[in-house]
């Protein structure tokens, strides 16, 4: 098959062969098939990429941070936790110290233990009001409180404890009674006839007549400040009372006390008897006070304090 090319301007024809057009032909398909395929290129839509290796490695840092952070937080909420269980316990403890101080204050004010039961809780009561929602607050605020309220009442708890320490020591210290259990008063304070000589004699103490070996008691509580043999006394004990005041029981058979012990109201100290200058079994009673003897019988007629 052959191709036949006219020309315009001079109108002519010339038969051409394919073969000759061949190399045209390839040249221009391939043209076209380049253009085709880089508009396919162009005009083809691109895959998608959901993260890249970056973006991993952001987020995998992140999350090692909050997991960090997470395990900083249970850390400090277990160290919150123990803290607060120690305060409670502190608080307890306190509590504890408080009821059994109330107790001793009940104990020595000589109150009802029906009236202050430290062992029960406080009786409440009353009618119902208009509820409202209640708002839990801050629970640390709360053991602050507590714990302010407490160190109140244990101060106010001293202080009474303080006054009524002082009070039953007084109560204690109080020269009043009889240094004797059983017996009689056979001579009085004052100018009275020497039993050995008959001469008018001063006589600073009263007798306690009495069977031999009875008991001699202290009329208050002290300290012993003598337990030997004096001269005229023959056995002695000698207490110390404290604010200026002493007592001495003399013609002891037997001392049952030493120097320094600290006796109470009505404890026996010693044991009648009829030693030093005596006439028989008996106790010789003095009350000094400031260094000054004085009438023991206002002190033996005295009623004492509760």
């Amino acid at each position: 098959m052959n191709i036949i090319l006219v020309s315009r301007k001079r109108g002519q024809s010339r038969m051409v062969s394919p073969w000759l057009l061949l190399p045209v032909f390839v040249v221009l398909v391939a043209t076209l098939s380049g253009v085709g395929y880089l508009g396919y290129q162009h005009l083809r839509p691109k895959a998608t990429v959901i993260i890249d290796q970056n973006a991993s490695r952001v987020w995998l840092n992140r999350i090692e941070q909050q997991a960090a952070e997470v395990d900083k937080t249970r850390i400090y909420t277990e160290e919150q936790i123990n803290a607060l269980r120690i305060r409670l316990a502190e608080l307890q403890a306190r509590l504890t110290r408080l009821d059994a101080l109330g107790e001793r204050l009940v104990d020595v004010a000589s109150l009802d233990q029906g009236e202050f039961d430290f062992s029960l809780p406080p009786a409440v009561g009353g009618p119902e009001s208009d509820s409202f929602d209640y708002q839990p607050p801050d629970f640390v605020h709360i053991l602050d409180e507590l714990a302010a309220q407490i160190g109140n009442r244990e101060q106010q708890l001293r202080v009474l404890d303080s006054l009524l320490g002082d009070r039953k020591i007084q109560n204690e210290t109080f020269v009043a009674g009889r240094p004797i259990q059983r017996g009689w008063m056979s001579s009085r304070y004052g100018y009275r006839n020497d039993p050995f000589s008959g001469n008018l004699a001063w006589h600073e103490g009263v007798d306690f007549a009495g069977k031999n070996g009875s008991d001699i008691v202290a009329v208050a509580s002290g300290v012993v400040t003598w337990a030997s043999t004096r001269s005229g006394y023959g056995e002695l004990v000698e207490i110390n009372h404290g604010n200026g005041y002493v007592t001495r029981y003399a013609h002891c058979d037997e001392i049952l006390v030493e120097v320094g012990d600290v006796v109470k109201k009505a404890d026996i100290i010693a044991l009648m008897g009829s030693t030093g200058r005596s006439t028989g079994p008996h106790v010789h009673f003095e009350v000094i006070i400031n260094g000054k003897s004085v009438d023991p019988a206002k002190y033996i007629n005295r009623v004492a304090r509760f």
